[in-house]
């Protein structure tokens, strides 16, 4: 009986078309979560996540063409929920309160190893990076975006320099992911006064 009800639901998920079920894409986005956990991103597959959510690979594949993208709507669905954007009207501050709760969540969630992945896979793999390069990195700097957009509002910056300022935010933050240096917190205050073009070095 109960092999009868899973293979019934998993029959339901797979005719479900370009319209996307609710319940469907839930379940997929939870075996999604559950498999980054258990194997990682290397071992992350969109066979697998199909298999254990009772549904059909290809719509998976025509909701999410690569597993880098579904990596990415489950990388964003976590980080929201865990990484909140500060607004105290100051913008070392804001970077700072950012940048380590982003810090944390990477090495705290399996989403931060994954990341690793995804961005080792992008060296070799043009569709995962296409997809770190066009859909990852504009959507998940979009908050850092915001936080210097807000301090040019304010006069703490030039308009002109917010990209700039993004890419040294993101290859430092990355740079410590990589080399598994997530927990040296300390090192963050004074770098985010050197994106905000502040000196870090006490006056004389």
């Amino acid at each position: 009986m109960t092999t009868k009800t899973k293979t019934s639901t998993a029959k339901k998920r797979t005719s479900i078309g370009s319209r996307r079920s609710p319940d469907a894409e839930a379940a997929v986005l939870a075996a999604a979560r559950d498999l980054i956990s258990e194997r990682g991103y290397a071992g992350f597959s969109v066979d697998e996540v199909a298999r254990r959510a009772g549904a059909g690979k290809t719509t998976i594949y025509r909701w999410y063409p690569t597993k880098a993208d579904l990596f990415i709507a489950i990388y964003t669905t976590e980080r929201s929920a865990s990484v909140p954007v500060p607004d105290t009207g100051n913008l070392v501050a804001d970077l700072v309160q950012y940048t380590t709760s982003l810090w944390r969540f990477w090495a705290a969630h399996p989403a931060g190893a994954a990341l690793r992945g995804l961005i080792a896979e992008a060296q070799g793999t043009p569709e995962a990076l296409t997809a770190l390069r066009d859909r990852f990195l504009p959507e998940r700097t979009a908050d850092v975006r915001r936080i210097l957009t807000d301090a040019a509002n304010r006069g703490e910056l030039q308009a002109h320099e917010v990209d700039d300022k993004i890419s040294l935010w993101v290859g430092f933050s990355w740079l410590k992911l990589l080399i598994g240096e997530l927990h040296k917190e300390e090192v963050i205050s004074p770098v985010m006064m050197q994106i905000a073009g502040l000196s870090s070095r006490p006056k004389q």
